[in-house]
């Protein structure tokens, strides 16, 4: 294991101390531990709060997604762990200025245990709150059982538009319906080659032949469909496209929002490669991409691989996607 930190045990913390020395401007913690993450701009009454949870070493997700139009607050667990009830409370409670607060978060067992807990408990004190659980990862779950399926990177598509659609102070039940209207239309497949370290064990999490890459592989070392030899660039994209059409079924005419994901080990180059193949593949069945993302948006440590999020667009959502945000790891100024 070769990683700069200091103790194991301080992983966590020590990073969220960096967060808040490098982004004082833009973010704040609300609690001593330094678990609830919010904006540290004020919103205005009757806004409805975004917030989400999840486990640290997945940055940006979840808590760089924090800031303007996008979310309003984060609670931060341990290093693929789930935070807990009491500090989502905490941070539902921080962010609902008086319309309600959308929980807005990945399908896995223990952050939706713990939101229960957190949204009953404020509930009983008049506090609105919707749950949308992001299931875009359509390797980890047949779509007969779709509602087992994993949150992977589409979260991402899924803060913005949530974001957006608060921004412009629709109320809770409208911007919950933006948020599945994003999710029902998303898709998301991940690739891995190489496993990630987490520092409090020390070894790799999974292995994997340098000469293989698995397909369909989880944001935490989740078992993938397939192991196969490493294919090419061209010959990746067509297998996950292929895999992703089978249930968007995209047509000529048709409009996508395209992420290309890494997972935290992959050069920019390699992502502007597949992102080529998938550019040429889309545009040679008459469907065109719009507002590529590419780069680091949903990582694991330091796992080699990526993931592609395909979003399929209308004009709402085009408009969501256009509307300005400010977060410090995601910024847009299209108007």
């Amino acid at each position: 294991m070769k990683k700069f930190f200091n103790n194991p045990s301080d992983y966590v913390k020590d990073m969220c101390e960096g967060i808040e020395y490098a982004f004082g401007g833009q973010l704040r913690f609300a609690d001593r531990e330094k678990r609830v993450l919010l904006r540290a701009s004020h919103a205005p009454k009757g806004k409805v709060g975004i917030v989400t949870a999840g486990g640290s070493g997945h940055l940006p997700v979840f808590l760089g997604y924090v800031g303007a139009g996008m979310l309003d607050g984060c609670t931060i667990g341990n290093i693929f762990a789930s935070p807990s009830a009491q500090k989502m409370e905490e941070t539902i409670r921080a962010c609902d200025f008086g319309a309600g607060v959308l929980c807005l978060y990945g399908n896995y067992g223990g952050d939706r245990m713990n939101f229960e807990m957190a949204c009953e408990s404020v509930g009983f004190d008049g506090i609105e709150t919707r749950q949308v659980l992001v299931r875009d990862d359509i390797f980890s779950s047949p779509q007969e059982t779709a509602e087992k399926r994993r949150g992977v990177a589409g979260m991402v598509f899924a803060f913005k538009v949530a974001g957006a659609a608060a921004d412009q102070m629709l109320p809770l039940a409208s911007v919950a319906a933006a948020a599945e209207k994003a999710l029902r239309n998303m898709r998301s497949i991940g690739v891995a080659l190489s496993p990630c370290i987490l520092p409090e064990v020390g070894k790799p999490s999974f292995i994997i032949a340098d000469d293989e890459m698995e397909i369909g592989m989880g944001i935490h070392g989740e078992p993938g469909i397939q192991t196969c030899k490493i294919l090419s660039a061209e010959e990746t994209i067509q297998t996950l496209l292929e895999k992703i059409n089978e249930e968007l079924c995209l047509g000529e005419g048709d409009e996508v929002a395209v992420m290309l994901n890494g997972l935290g080990a992959t050069p920019m180059e390699e992502l502007l490669i597949l992102y080529r193949s998938a550019f040429k593949w889309l545009m040679s069945r008459g469907i065109k991409p719009f507002m590529p993302h590419i780069g680091e948006f949903a990582t694991s440590m330091e796992m080699a691989g990526a993931s592609l999020t395909v979003m399929k667009l209308d004009e709402e959502l085009k408009t969501y996607l256009r509307a300005p945000a400010c977060t410090p790891f995601y910024t847009n100024v299209n108007k």
